[in-house]
């Protein structure tokens, strides 16, 4: 690996806009950085299940998956055992026996799978591919010094993912719980009972109906509103201020009559 590696790797997590993004610079710059490689992926557990992260332009479909449906392969027993695995010919490989005819049927000889220890994730790999028998093998203390470097990378960028999650999260349950509080409103005012009452019903409701308390006070708060199209709150009729009677006309002066003889 190049010395200015660490550097390259720190930019492209600045460049990136995302995970993805920054996922799939580490995978084209291993490619670059490890000779023979001819394609690179990046495998996380996640909810107890492996899942490629991202793949190198190149990579041929489904090698990933197949280890993962299959239950074996190279990259399977790096994140499970947290050891290095090496094929240098598959060809001449009898473990994976269904990955390894899988892979040679899209061109590749020589495999090289790296643990990547990532906190607080457990079991993950990088995975080095290549179509040259052997063609890894030179290669292996530049792939484990980038996999080492890698890793730092990798666990910053989904620490920065659990915390974006973290704060949608949060920002879900604050919208959650002001419409319960709307509906609790609700009810207090239609049926004049208690804060407490008018849970404990929505919560009852929310048992027998087999229906989420959020979306139950949600569809209440719309039916009210009339945003949901059922109905339209009838607006109060306001009595108009009373207009004031209208003065009496005054009456006309009379005409004084004239002095006679004139």
């Amino acid at each position: 690996m190049s010395p200015d590696t660490h550097d390259t790797l720190e930019m492209a997590m600045v460049r990136s806009s995302g995970l993805d993004t920054l996922l799939h610079d580490l995978t084209d710059r291993a490619v670059q950085e490890v000779p023979g490689a001819a394609a690179c992926s990046i495998t996380v557990r996640r909810s107890g299940r492996l899942l490629t992260l991202a793949g190198s332009g190149g990579m041929p479909g489904g090698l990933d998956q197949r280890q993962y449906e299959n239950g074996e392969g190279p990259c399977v027993e790096a994140a499970r055992t947290h050891a290095e695995q090496y094929a240098a010919d598959l060809t001449a490989e009898e473990r994976w026996p269904g990955y390894r005819a899988y892979a040679l049927s899209v061109g590749v000889r020589c495999v090289l799978a790296l643990p990547l220890t990532v906190e607080p994730q457990t079991g993950a790999a990088i995975n080095l591919y290549g179509t040259e028998p052997g063609s890894l093998g030179g290669s292996r203390g530049a792939a484990r010094a980038f996999a080492a470097r890698a890793a730092d990378t990798i666990g910053v960028a989904l620490r920065i993912e659990r915390e974006r999650t973290s704060v949608a999260d949060v920002r879900t349950a604050l919208l959650s719980r002001s419409v319960i509080d709307q509906a609790i409103g609700i009810l207090m005012a239609q049926e004049r009972v208690s804060a407490q009452h008018a849970l404990a019903r929505l919560r009852r409701l929310s048992q027998d109906r087999n229906v989420k308390l959020r979306d139950l006070c949600g569809a209440l708060v719309a039916r009210v509103g009339g945003t949901d199209g059922t109905s339209t709150p009838t607006p109060r009729t306001t009595t108009s201020p009373r207009t004031p009677p209208t003065p009496p006309t005054p009456p006309t002066p009379r005409t004084p009559p004239s002095p006679r003889g004139q």
